[in-house]
């Protein structure tokens, strides 16, 4: 492990019932570090999260947990298939989707439950400290179900918090949340994470949690994960389709390559401009096979001229935050190059069914084979 790393997953796999759910996983965190970890449901992301705090057992492959409080009285805890460490013994802390209150606990001695062992005045100092820092002052007598959504989601920070993890995994911490309220709580956690330096590790459906609360993002398909780094540099350089798919950072437009050209039912353009994630895609000249490139909608412009040919159907309006946000398709149907459903936006009022022209703004294309 690095000098400032708190987590260290390398090439590990998990099967469960019989099934690979996980395989040759790679992951660091570094001390301090807010890692959101996002995907399609059913890709492996709880199942990580579950893997790492000892809920999982290792298939093949190496965690290694940084912990100066091991009982072993090691600085690294390392496990694998042969050396399952119990979850009690990782310095983790971990807050479900549901927050898993018990219900017949006062706010107090659940957070009391994951530090029964210490002395009762550390105990009670903790938790003073926990219960004001969390909003929580006279609440500590009450019961979860006489808490609000967001009041039993501090109760689960705080007893996750109590026994003073180095790191802390949440599953869908955020999912219910009004959403009001979200906003404003990821903020407050976030900061009180950075404050009291905990490393943390966040499953989550919505990418706009991961741009609030993250410092960094880690996608994952099918097992694996394909990318990480910070959320921005993530979404403005995809390695793969499935990547920038899954972010939704843009339109998926049908593209050939011949002469330097990108051929598409929007015209042709130069294909000279051109990622160098995906240059091996535009570089064969000669292979047609269609390709897509990723448009965002502010790379497609409106082009208002009566003596233009239009190319593109208005096919639904919706009122945004941007503006009017219209999904269009290609007027032409029947080409290879056709699409269904094109991003764009504009404070122009179109009217449904209205053909228009649009164009493409030159910019650093990029192009995947799906």
């Amino acid at each position: 492990m690095g000098i400032n790393e708190i987590l260290s997953v390398s090439q590990l796999s998990v099967e469960l019932q019989k099934k690979t759910i996980l395989s040759d996983t790679n992951l660091t965190l570094c001390s301090g570090e807010i890692l959101g970890l996002v995907g399609p449901s059913g890709c492996g992301k709880t199942t990580l999260l579950n893997t790492i705090a000892g809920f999982n057992v290792v298939t093949t492959g190496t965690l290694n947990i940084s912990n100066d409080n091991s009982m072993a009285g090691d600085d690294v805890l390392t496990i694998t298939a042969s050396n399952n460490i119990a979850p009690e013994h990782r310095n983790i802390g971990m807050i479900f989707q549901d927050y898993a209150l018990f219900p017949h606990l006062t706010v107090e001695k659940n957070i009391w439950f994951g530090i029964d062992k210490l002395p009762k005045s550390e105990q009670k100092s903790r938790t003073n400290k926990l219960v004001k820092l969390l909003k929580l002052t006279n609440l500590e007598t009450r019961y979860p179900h006489q808490l609000s959504g967001g009041q039993q989601q501090r109760v689960a920070i705080a007893r996750a918090l109590a026994p003073r993890p180095k790191l802390l995994l949440l599953d869908e911490p955020f999912s219910n949340i009004d959403a009001r309220l979200r906003n404003e709580l990821m903020l407050e956690m976030r900061q009180l994470l950075k404050q009291l330096k905990i490393s943390a590790i966040f499953v989550t459906h919505n990418k706009d949690e991961v741009f609030t609360f993250a410092d960094k993002i880690a996608v994952m398909h099918e097992g694996k994960i394909l990318q990480t780094g910070s959320p921005a540099a993530v979404c403005q350089s995809p390695n793969g389709w499935q990547v920038a798919d899954f972010l939704q950072l843009g339109s998926w437009l049908p593209v050939q390559v011949e002469n330097e050209q990108f051929q598409s039912a929007l015209g042709s353009f130069s294909s000279i401009i051109t990622s160098t994630v995906n240059e091996n895609v535009v570089s064969n000249k000669v292979n047609q096979q269609t390709q897509q490139l990723l448009l965002k909608p502010q790379a497609i412009e409106y082009y208002e001229d009566e003596n233009t040919k239009p190319n593109v159907r208005v096919d639904n309006i919706a009122v945004t935050e941007q503006g009017f946000h219209y999904s269009l398709s290609s007027i032409e149907s029947n080409s290879v190059l056709a699409f269904e459903q094109l991003s764009f936006y504009s404070d122009i009022l179109l009217n449904l069914g209205q053909l228009i022209t649009i164009k493409i703004k030159p910019h650093n294309y990029q192009v995947f084979a799906l």
